[in-house]
Formats: C-alpha cells, sequence, structure tokens
C-alpha cells in the first residue's frame, strides 16, 4: 500500500472544519519545550528503484541464510505452506482489525468463529475467545481471570512455565497492592515439582500455573495439578507454548484444568525476530468463566430470515463498556494471524496434525539418544515423557561455548539454558520439527563430537 499525503487544498479544508488557521496553531497545545526543532538525523529521500536497491544490498549482508536450526524455547519452526500466505492475501482478510459492523464483517466474523472452533478442539475445552496478542499476554490474563473468579490475589507458577510467560504475569501483577505471585522450583525431571506446588497452596492462592510441555521439554502431570489445585479452592491453568504436542498428549481439558492458554505461532508463521505470535485462549463451559473471559467471543447465530450469521457474543474490553468492569485491556485480537492458525489446521486436517506430531517426537527421541552415546554429554534433567524438546549437558561446563563453536559451522543449536539459571549455563534446549532431516540430525551430532 503507497503513502498518499494530503494535499495543500485538504489540509486547509480539514483546518477550516476544526476552526484552526494553520497546522502549527493545532499543535500550540503542546509546550514549545517538548517540541523538536531542527532535522532529522536521516539520510535524503531515495526514488523507488534506488531504495529498493538498497534494501536489497542490506539484505545481502545477512548470515543467517541457510543456517541449521536447532531453537525452540517457545517458538517453533514448523512447515507453514504457501497457501496459507495466498489466502490471507484475499481482500476481505487485508486487515485484521476489529470487526465492528457485522452485516459487512461475516468473513471476518466466520474466520474468528472457526478458530475459536479449532482452539477448543485442541485444548478439549469448550470456550475459547478470539486470540489473545500472544502466548504470555493469554497467560497473564489466565492469572486475572483466576483472581476475579475466586476472589483471592495470590497466584502459584512452576518454573516448567516459559520464563517470558512468568515475567509478563508478574508485570501484571506489579501494579496491584494485593496480588502476588510465587515461583515454585521445576521437579529433577523438568516437569512441575507435586511437592513444591503442594506446599505452596493456601487459602489464598487463586492459581496453579504449570507449563505442558515444561519449558525444558518434559510432560507434566496436570491431573495431579488439577487436584491439588482444586482441593485447595484454586484454579488449575495450562499454558502451552507447542500446539502439536497435544496431537498425542492428553489434552488440558481431558486433566480437569480449568483453563488452558498458549502460542499458536507454531501453526501460523515461521519465527521472525522473536514474534510475532497469536495467544491461544479456553475455558469451562460455565456462566461465570463466560462471564470474565477476557477479550472477544465471536458467535453464531440466525438472522431474520432463518439464515446463519456471525456476530461479536461477548466483548467485554475497555473500549466497548466501562473501563473499571472490563475484563481485559486487549484492544483487539491478533486476528491476521488467528486466521493463518485456522488455515494451517484446516489444511492439515486431524491425520495431517497428528502425522506432524508423529515425525516431531520420532525425531527428537532419535537425536537425543544419539547425543547421550557422545562422550561428555548428559541428559539435563531425569527421564520423563517429552515432545519434541530436551536438555541436554555438553562437554566442557559451557553452553555459550559449545552455541560459539556450533555457529562457526552454520547451526543455531539450540537455546542457552544458562540465560534461565546460571546453574544451567552446562546445558543447551534443543527442539526437532518435522522439517529437520536425518542429515540434518547427523550434521548436529558430527558438529558436537567435535567440540
Amino acid at each position: 500500500m503507497r503513502y498518499l499525503p494530503h494535499t495543500e487544498q485538504e489540509l486547509e479544508e480539514m483546518l477550516a472544519t476544526i476552526g484552526r488557521q494553520s497546522v502549527e496553531e493545532l499543535f500550540s497545545v503542546i509546550p514549545e519545550r517538548a517540541r523538536f526543532r531542527g532535522e532529522l538525523a536521516i539520510p535524503a529521500p531515495l526514488a523507488e528503484p534506488a531504495l529498493m536497491a538498497h534494501l536489497e544490498a542490506l539484505a545481502q549482508r545477512n548470515t543467517g541464510s541457510g543456517w541449521l536450526s536447532f531453537l525452540g524455547a517457545g517458538m517453533y519452526a514448523h512447515h507453514i505452506p504457501p497457501a496459507v500466505d495466498q489466502l490471507l492475501l484475499r481482500s476481505e482478510f487485508y486487515t485484521a482489525y476489529t470487526p465492528y459492523q457485522p452485516e459487512v464483517s461475516q468473513g471476518t466474523l466466520q474466520a474468528i468463529w472457526e478458530f475459536q472452533t479449532l482452539v477448543s478442539e485442541l485444548y478439549a475445552l469448550p470456550l475459547a475467545n478470539a486470540s489473545m496478542y500472544d502466548g504470555a499476554s493469554a497467560a497473564a490474563e489466565a492469572t486475572q481471570m483466576a483472581r476475579r473468579l475466586t476472589k483471592r490475589d495470590k497466584v502459584v507458577v512452576s518454573e516448567c512455565v516459559h520464563p517470558q510467560y512468568r515475567e509478563t504475569i508478574r508485570t501484571y501483577l506489579c501494579c496491584l497492592d494485593s496480588a502476588s505471585i510465587v515461583v515454585v522450583p521445576t521437579g529433577k525431571d523438568g516437569r512441575a515439582d507435586l511437592k513444591a506446588l503442594e506446599e505452596a497452596l493456601d487459602e489464598s492462592v487463586a492459581a496453579v500455573l504449570v507449563g505442558y510441555p515444561s519449558f525444558f521439554g518434559p510432560l507434566s502431570d496436570l491431573e495431579a495439578v488439577a487436584a491439588r489445585a482444586h482441593a485447595a479452592g484454586a484454579l488449575a491453568i495450562a499454558c502451552n507454548s507447542e500446539p502439536y504436542a497435544l496431537a498425542l498428549a492428553k489434552p488440558p481439558g481431558a486433566c480437569d484444568i480449568d483453563i488452558a492458554v498458549g502460542e499458536g505461532q507454531a501453526l501460523a508463521c515461521p519465527p521472525q525476530f522473536g514474534g510475532p505470535g497469536v495467544g491461544l485462549f479456553a475455558c469451562r463451559d460455565d456462566r461465570r468463566y463466560l462471564q470474565q473471559l477476557p477479550g472477544r467471543l465471536a458467535g453464531e447465530t440466525v438472522d431474520s430470515k432463518g439464515e446463519r450469521g456471525y456476530v461479536l457474543t461477548l466483548s467485554t474490553r475497555e473500549q466497548h463498556i466501562r473501563r473499571e468492569r472490563a475484563t481485559s485491556n486487549i484492544c483487539t485480537n491478533q486476528g491476521l494471524l488467528a486466521l493463518a492458525f485456522a488455515i494451517r489446521c484446516s489444511l492439515l486436517g486431524k491425520a495431517g496434525f497428528q502425522e506432524v506430531a508423529q515425525q516431531c517426537l520420532a525425531k527428537a527421541h532419535h537425536l537425543r539418544s544419539e547425543l547421550l552415546r557422545l562422550p561428555g554429554y548428559e541428559a539435563t534433567f531425569e527421564a520423563a515423557p517429552f515432545f519434541n524438546e530436551f536438555a541436554v549437558r555438553v562437554r566442557g561446563g559451557s553452553a555459550r561455548a559449545t552455541l560459539h563453536h556450533l555457529e562457526a559451522e552454520g547451526i543455531l543449536g539450540g537455546y542457552d539454558l544458562g540465560q534461565v539459571s546460571p546453574a544451567l549455563a552446562d546445558s543447551l534446549l534443543l527442539a526437532v520439527t518435522e522439517r529437520h532431516t536425518a542429515a540434518d540430525l547427523e550434521r548436529l551430532v558430527d558438529a558436537l563430537a567435535r567440540c
């Protein structure tokens, strides 16, 4: 879309309409000390051909093209077919903004409704909203919802929840004097430590949050977590950043979880400098939950002629109701990425979804077994069921040094867990997807054998 500036005549007409003589007068309310005078320190404008040549020259300086990556840690490089991008280019999906008028937004509303249905099926929970910004904001909104439902203020979070999710929750709660967050350590197997969670529970706890899979890869025992949370009168919340895991693992709703949140990026778009994401949110089918659900909810109905139509059934956010009563201050959903998520799920179908998951599982387990055969490499955590991500201690004791060695060979060798805890500075977190070939796995093993 090209930028077409206003003409001088159009500017004069607009100023006359609002009763101002000039643009300078329009901005006279801005104090002089806050105004910028002079020229911005940016190059002079270029003609379009020259600008395109300049951008191409900058792009050629990139060094990451063709690298072999085993990075995961919440963002996963699964295959996204070109059909997804092509369908997103349709004119009715050009903007992801809020469909305020259902009469002219049926396509967008139906897409959101389909997205909600897919998220509900994925998590095995009946109510799903029209997406959050990302997995971290979804987790934070879930804690707020739990506080409203239970009338309690403390939140217990396992360290197996993604560290950035934990920080976002902390940011949400830090401005509330009554709210508090308690972080409990993981078990020796990298999963939620049931004993530590139980010891942290009391009558002031609103919710217990665990990662599923854990940030470190293993799958926590959700049923046991839910049982302990409910015994203390708290809600159980599962945080999932790898949706493909739920093709093989028991879904949160089937484990008596109250609220499930997660990141849908793996099914919507490739990792791009850490984003963007699409937040997934689902919960129990309970009127109390429905009234406290953050964001928006698209619903299916019939018009005066009995024909099917779609509307915003619920929109309890600050733009639509009195701010003090809003359940969320998220102003819009990630509509375009939610649509990409829905398209990819539809293209895969249930069989395709399971096939991708089976490939991820098999390849990850194969790579782990090969790495543990190398002298000096050990499992970071005790054995536990995992999906496509696992942690391994490297030879030499420095994950950072190992990563530098791999980078010299064109390999992004995973995530340095020393960024999470100094005690894990000797460990790499590696993720495997269906895109990795047998040759890719062998190349990593050979490179690590030379470290």
